[in-house]
């Protein structure tokens, strides 16, 4: 006597076709938990006065980067970790060198090089000399003698009289700062390490409809 067992329908078939819907499932969800936090971050950064050009540093990038995997992930970070990190934490900033911090006032201008001009930049760019005014009580001072144009920033002045040269603060001098802290990144990170579960399950029966 020969007996033949058949399973119908074909179980190692079904469970292929399960750890295909698996992967589907798993690689999506991990595309979209990655897209809302890159949304959520950058959505922080603009609102706190950061700027979109800063927002738009964080970048994703999902694995596998074809094809689907169970063991999917996704990475966001910033291209600017070290300026995203400051305004995370709050650090206190001190001058590396052990004396000032020289912090500029809008008569200062901007650096043509982007980001905080320094005095040296400043001094080579107006052809004016800074000058120390040491304070007892608030920051120290460095000031130039010149006038301040139409957009407030300190120019030489061009009179021969010295009609409308003044000293003008141009920098704060501080020995430290604490940058106050204005995102809280990880907040957005656990809430999406938390949805991946829900979303992994959403789109497993979806893909069965």
């Amino acid at each position: 006597m020969k007996l033949k067992i058949a399973f119908d329908p074909d179980i190692v078939a079904l469970m292929q076709a399960e750890i295909a819907a698996g992967e589907k499932a798993v690689s999506a969800a991990m595309r979209e938990a990655g897209t809302s936090l890159k949304s959520a971050w950058r959505g922080q950064i603009t609102s706190a006065g950061l700027g979109t050009r800063l927002g738009n540093s964080i970048r994703l990038a999902s694995f596998p980067k074809s094809g689907d995997s169970l063991n999917a992930a996704a990475l966001v970070w910033s291209n600017a970790p070290v300026i995203i990190g400051a305004h995370d934490t709050g650090p206190l900033i001190r001058s590396k060198n052990g004396f000032w911090l020289a912090i500029p006032t809008p008569a200062a201008g901007k650096s043509t090089k982007g980001g905080r001009i320094t005095p040296g930049e400043w001094e080579r760019r107006t052809g004016l000399r800074l000058r120390f005014i040491y304070r007892r009580h608030g920051p120290s001072l460095l000031v130039a003698e010149g006038r301040l144009n139409s957009k407030g920033r300190a120019v030489a002045s061009k009179s021969k009289t010295g009609r409308g040269v003044a000293t003008v603060p141009i920098f704060l001098l501080v020995p430290q700062v604490k940058l106050r802290k204005r995102l809280d990144l990880a907040r957005d990170a656990e809430r999406a390490v938390n949805g991946v579960p829900g979303l992994i399950v959403a789109n497993w029966v979806a893909g069965k409809t």
